[in-house]
């Protein structure tokens, strides 16, 4: 099993802006969120990218590709039936491959070794099965998230056999359907937005799709059935995600990356700069009329 292609999900109406936003790297570069995407997805070793994208958005996302755009395929979600059905618009990119999916109004900053991405996919590679980046996440943003359950995968404290996927669960189906072995009261494994996906998930969209016309269809709905058919894990990521599409989501994006980068000192002083000036005005230190 090789993973050679990438699929970014970026058409969902209400934040079909977010990918376009522009950022700071970790080097001082202004990039696209798209385009930090699609770097991260070139890091895992892919060859072929996609991107699902609104109809009529297909010109703007090549532009914010940048130097990728004439090597990016753009594909249009004409219907807005879900994320699932985002996904199974790549039908005919994907065929009967294996692919990387990440969902585009997230940032991913990594912390270890290796990114997220090519961590994921060495991991599927090397167990020829799906798998799915998860955080601890507290209880309170379960309305966020799918979450997953499973069995801890024995020598691999990070590692994880999922045998339950629930789409943003409260927390008393979390507590009763949802619950790890050895996690934390209070914290539950949730998606990050980066998996590796075997054809079997095409081929799970496909029948849920022809079960009704015009229905909506949720990713996480065929991941739970995947988890029924076949071996499919979850690995703790040692990085962080970031909603751009939460409040204040671009701003924490972004300090999160400047914190990453070489320019790490700077941005701290500058932060604690801003801070002690407001908390000189606050304590009336400012001017007075």
């Amino acid at each position: 099993m090789l993973v050679k292609k990438a699929v970014i999900s970026a058409a969902a109406r209400s934040q079909r802006a977010l990918p376009l936003q522009t950022l700071i790297d970790g080097d001082g570069n202004e990039k696209s969120l798209l385009r930090i995407l699609i770097e991260q997805s070139l890091a895992a070793e892919v060859e072929e990218i996609a991107v699902v994208v609104c109809p009529g958005d297909e010109a703007p996302y090549a532009q914010s590709a940048g130097p990728y755009a004439s090597s990016v395929r753009f594909i249009p979600q004409l219907e807005p039936r879900g994320y699932g059905h985002a996904i199974h618009c790549a039908r005919s990119f994907t065929g009967g491959d294996s692919f990387l999916h990440m969902v585009g109004d997230h940032l991913y900053v990594s912390t270890g070794s290796k990114p997220t991405t090519r961590r994921l996919v060495e991991l599927a590679q090397k167990e020829r099965c799906s798998v799915s980046g998860v955080h601890l996440t507290r209880e309170s943003l379960l309305s966020r998230y799918g979450t997953v359950s499973g069995r801890r995968i024995p020598q691999h404290s990070d590692m994880y056999r999922v045998d339950t996927v629930i789409e943003k669960p409260t927390p008393t189906e979390a507590e009763q359907s949802l619950l790890v072995p050895g996690i934390r009261a209070g914290y539950y494994l949730c998606f990050c937005g980066i998996h590796v996906l075997t054809p079997t998930v095409m081929d799970i969209l496909d029948r849920m799709l022809a079960a009704s016309a015009d229905a909506r269809v949720n990713l996480v709905d065929a991941l739970a059935v995947l988890a029924r058919q076949e071996q499919y894990l979850a690995i703790e990521d040692d990085g962080r995600r970031y909603d751009l599409g939460a409040p204040f989501g671009l701003l924490i994006a972004q300090l999160a990356l400047a914190l990453s980068g070489r320019k790490r000192s700077e941005v701290l002083t500058q932060m604690l700069e801003l801070l002690a000036d407001r908390e000189l005005t606050g304590n009336g230190g400012g001017s007075s009329s």
